[in-house]
């Protein structure tokens, strides 16, 4: 009863939270405003990035919920919750007041307990899984890890190019076509006359 217990809360919660992000249900911002923020995060492509991250915690915890292929499940949502951290939230210490990493590694320890197995109410063990074993839970972790870097690295990878600095406009070939007409007039000498004279 535990487990399932744990399954549905954790599994509802990351519904809830991909929710937000992908439609701006239960107070999210939606997608648009999911992209702004990988955007802010140098996480690129925003579009692809934006809306993986809601993808994984809708679909993720939703396999939690049924009890369905739950190591894959955990290993998808443990990556969102690293790529927070790393992100955003481990310069903020550990206490969720403060906008640390409380919350996600609770979620993470949560997602790697499931990993393990997901209780005889669920979808795995109606195909004779109820439990996987600790392997998977090791499993989650390392693939949380390395799903959450490769999406770092291709944040890097994909940022856009810095736009180039104008040059200054007096030292290019374009001044003198930009030139007032008038000062060049003045500036040469009236037809017929000796700029020598202008010596005397």
């Amino acid at each position: 009863m535990g487990t399932f217990i744990l399954r549905i809360v954790v599994g509802l919660l990351f519904v809830g939270h991909g929710l937000q992000k992908l439609a701006g249900m239960f107070g999210g911002g939606g997608i648009e405003q999911t992209e702004k923020m990988m955007d802010a995060l140098d996480m690129h492509p925003v579009k692809l990035q934006a809306r993986a991250a809601g993808l994984a915690e809708t679909a993720g915890g939703a396999a939690l919920v049924l009890g369905a292929a739950t190591p894959l499940a955990s290993a998808g949502l443990i990556a969102t919750m690293i790529t927070a951290i790393r992100k955003v939230h481990a310069k903020n210490g550990i206490w969720n007041s403060k906008g640390g990493v409380e919350f996600n590694l609770v979620m993470i320890a949560a997602a790697a307990l499931l990993a393990a197995g997901p209780g005889k109410a669920s979808l795995d063990a109606a195909f004779g899984r109820s439990k996987w074993g600790n392997g998977w839970t090791a499993f989650a972790l390392v693939a949380g890890a390395v799903g959450s870097t490769l999406a770092i690295v291709a944040g890097k990878r994909f940022a856009p190019e810095p736009a180039e600095s104008t040059a200054d406009v007096s030292a290019s070939p374009v001044a003198a076509d930009d030139a007032d007409p008038d000062d060049t007039a003045r500036s040469e000498p009236p037809e017929g006359r000796d700029p020598s004279d202008d010596r005397s």
